[in-house]
C-alpha cells in the first residue's frame, strides 16, 4: 500500500537533520518496512489454518481407526479427500486466473468449515460411519482444490521483488511454526479428548482464516479479463509447463514422491505409532519435529540465498527419504523424531527456492494455471498411493513398503539432478515486482527505519518499476 503525502508531511518535503531521524523514529513500523497490511492478513490467515489442519490429520486417521476401521480404511478415507482435488484443480488454477483470487480463497475457505464442521459432528456424537467420513473429505479436498492455485504466489505479490525470497522464507517460518503447535497440540488432545474435539478446532480456524481474507485491500490488483475460454486458458498453462523442462521434471518427481510421503503418514505411520510408539501422542510430538525442522529451514533462507536455486533445492529432496526408512525399522520415538526433524529442514530448502523459481520464471497471469499443473502433478497418485497402501502391506509387509518408498524418493531425485536446467537455473539478483496485490513499501525518498541519515542509500529500481499495472 503507497504512504500518504502526510506521512512526509504536508508539501511532501522530508524534514532535514534531526527532525528527519525524529519523525522516522517516531513512526518506525513493528515489522520489516515490507510487511504491509495484505502480507501480515495472509500471513495469519495461514497460520490460523495451519494450527487447525496439523492436529486434523492426526485426528482424521484416528476418527476412523476408532470407528473400527483398519489400515485400508484409513487410507479410502485419505484418498477421498484428494480425488476431488486431482479432479478439480485444474479447473480451480484457470478460475483463479480469471476471477480475484481473495475471492475464490474465501469460498474454499467456508466450504472447508461447512465440511470439518459436519465431521466433527459426526465424531463427537459418535454416529460416524466410513462412507460419511469419506463424502466429507471430498468436500474438503474440492475447496483445497480452488483454493491452493488462488493461493499461491499471492504473499509473493504483496512485495516487491528483491524482498520476496526473504518474505516467503519468513511467510514459511509462520506456517511451519503453527504445523509445530498444531500437530504436537493435536497429538495430545486426540489421546486426552478424542478426534472430535480436534476437528472442530480446525472447522473453527477455517471460518476465521476467511474472515482474515475478507479484510485483504485490493485495490491495486489489476483487473482480470476473461481469455478465449477455459479449455484455452488450461491449454496456454500446459505450454507454459512443458516449454520448460526443469519444471515438468520436478512436477513428475514429486507425483511419485508426495505420494509415498503421504501413504507413509496417513496411513502406515499412524499404525507404528499404535503398535511400537505408545499412541498419537508420540506420533503427534514426530509430526511436530518435522514442523520445527521446516522452521528451521525457512529460517535459514531468510539469510541464505543460493545463486543455483534449483539444484541447491533438489540435493535437499533425498532426506525425505529418512523418515520411511525410519518407520520400516521401526526406529523408537526420540531417534523418530531426530529423523523428521532434519527431512523437515531440508524439504523447506527446496520449498523456498522452488517457489523463487515459479515466481521468477512464470508470468504473474498464468501463475495460477501453472501453478494449478504443478499441484495436480504433485497430489495426482497421492488416492492410488494411500488407497494401495493397506494391499501392499498385506502382500510384502509394512517394513517391505516403507523400504520401497524410500528407494524410489532417492532414485527420482538423482534423475531430476540430470535435468541441466536443474543444475543450471540461476536466481537473479534484481527482479522487479509482478503485479497482483499492491505491496506495502517505504517510498525511495523515505529512509528505511534503522538505517541512520549518513548511510548510501542501496541501489533500488526506479518508482515506477514498483507499481502495480492496471
Amino acid at each position: 500500500m503507497t504512504r500518504t503525502r502526510g506521512e512526509r508531511g504536508e508539501s511532501g518535503e522530508t524534514p532535514p537533520g534531526g527532525a528527519r531521524t525524529r519523525r522516522r523514529t517516531d513512526r518506525a513500523p513493528r515489522g520489516p518496512a515490507w510487511a504491509g497490511r495484505n502480507y501480515t492478513l495472509l500471513t495469519t490467515a495461514a497460520v490460523v489454518t495451519g494450527l487447525g489442519s496439523s492436529g486434523a490429520l492426526i485426528a482424521a486417521a484416528f476418527a476412523v481407526l476408532e470407528a473400527g476401521g483398519d489400515g485400508t480404511d484409513v487410507g479410502l478415507v485419505a484418498a477421498s479427500r484428494t480425488v476431488p482435488l486431482v479432479l478439480f484443480l485444474l479447473v480451480g488454477g484457470a478460475v483463479a486466473d480469471r476471477l480475484p483470487r481473495h475471492r475464490v480463497m474465501v469460498a474454499a475457505n467456508t466450504l472447508n468449515f461447512l465440511s470439518q464442521g459436519a465431521f466433527a459432528v459426526l465424531v463427537l456424537t459418535g454416529d460416524a460411519r466410513l462412507w460419511q467420513m469419506a463424502l466429507l473429505s471430498a468436500l474438503g479436498g474440492t475447496g483445497h482444490a480452488f483454493f491452493a492455485p488462488a493461493a499461491e504466489g499471492m504473499v509473493l505479490a504483496t512485495v516487491n521483488g528483491e524482498q520476496s525470497a526473504r518474505a516467503f522464507a519468513v511467510f514459511r517460518m509462520g506456517v511451519n511454526g503453527a504445523g509445530i503447535g498444531g500437530a504436537a497440540l493435536g497429538g495430545a488432545l486426540v489421546a486426552a479428548f478424542g478426534p472430535g474435539w480436534v476437528l472442530a478446532v480446525d472447522a473453527a480456524a477455517f471460518a476465521a482464516a476467511g474472515g482474515l481474507r475478507c479484510l485483504l485491500d485490493v485495490s491495486g490488483m489489476p483487473v482480470r479479463t476473461p481469455g478465449a475460454g477455459l479449455l484455452a486458458d488450461l491449454r496456454d498453462g500446459w505450454r507454459e509447463v512443458t516449454g520448460r523442462p526443469w519444471l515438468w521434471a520436478v512436477v513428475v518427481q514429486f507425483a511419485v514422491v508426495n505420494a509415498v510421503v503421504a501413504a507413509a503418514e496417513a496411513v502406515y505411520g499412524p499404525q507404528v505409532a499404535e503398535e511400537h510408539l505408545g499412541g498419537a501422542g508420540p506420533w503427534g510430538v514426530a509430526l511436530a519435529a518435522f514442523g520445527a525442522g521446516t522452521v528451521g529451514g525457512a529460517l535459514l533462507m531468510t539469510r541464505w540465498q543460493p545463486r543455483r536455486i534449483l539444484r541447491t533445492g533438489t540435493l535437499c529432496v533425498f532426506p525425505l527419504a529418512l523418515p520411511c526408512a525410519a518407520l520400516a525399522v521401526p526406529l523408537a520415538a526420540w531417534p523418530l523424531t531426530a529423523v523428521m526433524f532434519v527431512s523437515g529442514l531440508a524439504v523447506e530448502v527446496f520449498a523456498v527456492t522452488w517457489m523463487m523459481a515459479l515466481h521468477q520464471e512464470v508470468p504473474e497471469e498464468k501463475f495460477s494455471r501453472v501453478s494449478a499443473y504443478d499441484w495436480f502433478g504433485s497430489v495426482a497418485m497421492v488416492p492410488v498411493a494411500t488407497a494401495l497402501a493397506g494391499p501392499a502391506e498385506t502382500a510384502v509387509g509394512r517394513p517391505g513398503a516403507l523400504w520401497g518408498c524410500s528407494v524410489l524418493i532417492v532414485l527420482l531425485t538423482g534423475a531430476v539432478l540430470c535435468v541441466p536446467g536443474v543444475r543450471t537455473l540461476e536466481r537473479r539478483t534484481k527482479t522487479k515486482a509482478k503485479p497482483g496485490l499492491e505491496p506495502d513499501r517505504t517510498e525511495p525518498d523515505q529512509p528505511v527505519p534503522g538505517r541512520t541519515t549518513t548511510e548510501p542509500e542501496p541501489e533500488s529500481e526506479p518508482e515506477s518499476a514498483l507499481e502495480p499495472e492496471l
